[in-house]
């Protein structure tokens, strides 16, 4: 027997800032999520599972009208095998407000109390609780019953678990307490990246369907189960995306045009190359000393057509998203009569009453942005990341410092 394990699928989701990009074409971004979804139910039908679990976040939020509810339904009458589906935050009870009756096989776990569905014809019992509101503070885990003997026992969950990431803190947990809840297998949502925090018994987190903006980078899809003697013996990612997202960075220290260029293609190759034959999204950064700094800051739009240009000649197919300039100039360094400041530079970032304070003016500045805005957003979260910043904001203020120094 097999079985499918889907989470965070966010249908109709926008892929952020891209909607009226006039040098995309249309069909590329175009109903991304709903692809990726039929693409899932293919894999389905062609493994020929039994069911499908979706661990929370069928939905994006509301819908803006009834399609999105429309297309999920004629999606579960074409799979024609059992759905148990759970609510995450973004799709919670109290979020979706309009409804559509759902198709016999889908089978929702209550937002009210954990539910099981126990079904001895496929050998399995599946124990969820549904967000009933979109922020869960408590370990909704804590609550699940004990396992039903004779049948391989799976938890559905939509959690942060004990490492959320880039993600908010919902129905927090570890993995310790819910290897101790006795289950062959945890079928967690939330994390968009997949994560496997344990093989005994398995609870993974399968990361979400399709890639939505550009810190969601790599392969994405879901996760099929295979049991044996009521065992599971493999748990295999499967990619169901059809565009991918992915990180182009080009060191231009010491770079002349041509030699730019050249990295500038081999980058992209390399990117192309781990893409599985999906087009392409790449946000691409610049790094290090080099002559060509103004150059670049002035003239993003060469880089980006390089990259295209570089991908058309391998026959592969990517867009830039954005071309990001962390250059420096070359040769403009700090003097030592900048080392007493930047010496008290860095031991700002020493002090831990500074860092919360700079963290707390960044992510009230990220609250202050529409979503979309937010998502594609590279502002630190965390101290590494706010040190990554730091280093280029030390180098930006030498560099102005210096520069009437140079000749």
């Amino acid at each position: 027997m097999k079985f499918l394990h889907a989470a965070d699928i966010h249908l109709d989701s926008p892929l952020a800032g891209l909607r009226d990009r006039a040098d995309l074409p249309p069909d590329l971004v175009r109903h991304c999520t709903r692809r990726a979804f039929a693409a899932m139910i293919d894999l389905a039908i062609a493994e020929d599972v039994a069911f499908v679990v979706i661990a929370g976040d069928l939905y994006d939020g509301d819908w803006k009208d009834f399609s999105t509810g429309l297309f999920f339904a004629e999606q579960m009458r074409r799979l024609g095998r059992p759905c148990f589906l759970l609510r995450g935050n973004h799709d919670a009870r109290s979020v979706i407000t309009r409804n559509l009756t759902a198709p016999d096989n889908v089978f929702e776990f209550s937002s009210r109390t954990c539910t099981t569905f126990e079904r001895p014809d496929l050998g399995v019992a599946l124990h969820g609780h549904s967000f009933p509101q979109r922020a869960v503070p408590e370990d909704l885990s804590a609550n699940y019953p004990n396992p039903i003997p004779g049948l391989l026992n799976i938890g559905v969950l939509h959690t942060s678990a004990d490492d959320p990431g880039d993600h908010e803190v919902y129905a927090p947990c570890n993995a310790a307490a819910l290897t101790l809840r006795g289950y062959d297998y945890w079928a967690l949502g939330h994390i968009h990246m997949r994560r496997v925090l344990s093989e005994r018994p398995w609870i993974v987190f399968p990361g979400n369907l399709q890639g939505r903006h550009p810190k969601e980078t790599g392969p994405k899809g879901c996760s099929l189960v295979t049991v044996e003697d009521n065992a599971i013996v493999a748990v295999e990612h499967r990619s169901v995306d059809v565009l991918r997202w992915a990180a182009v960075d080009v060191d231009a220290t010491g770079t002349d045009v041509a030699l730019l260029t050249g990295r500038v293609a081999a980058a992209v190759r390399t990117a192309l190359d781990t893409a599985d034959g999906r087009p392409l999204l790449a946000r691409v950064t610049l790094t290090g000393a080099t002559d060509l700094h103004g150059t670049l800051l002035g003239d993003t739009d060469q880089i980006a057509a390089e990259c295209r240009n570089a991908a058309i000649e391998t026959g592969g197919h990517l867009w830039v998203e954005t071309v990001r300039v962390q250059t420096r100039p070359a040769g403009r360094v700090a003097t030592e009569t900048l080392a007493p400041l930047r010496a008290a530079f860095a031991a700002g970032l020493d002090d831990p009453e500074m860092i919360a304070a700079l963290l707390r003016e960044f992510t009230s500045l990220r609250q202050k942005l529409p979503a979309a805005a937010r998502d594609g957003l590279d502002l630190p979260d965390d101290e590494a990341a706010l040190r990554l910043l730091a280093e280029d904001a030390w180098q930006i203020a030498a560099d102005a410092l210096t520069a009437t120094d140079l000749s």
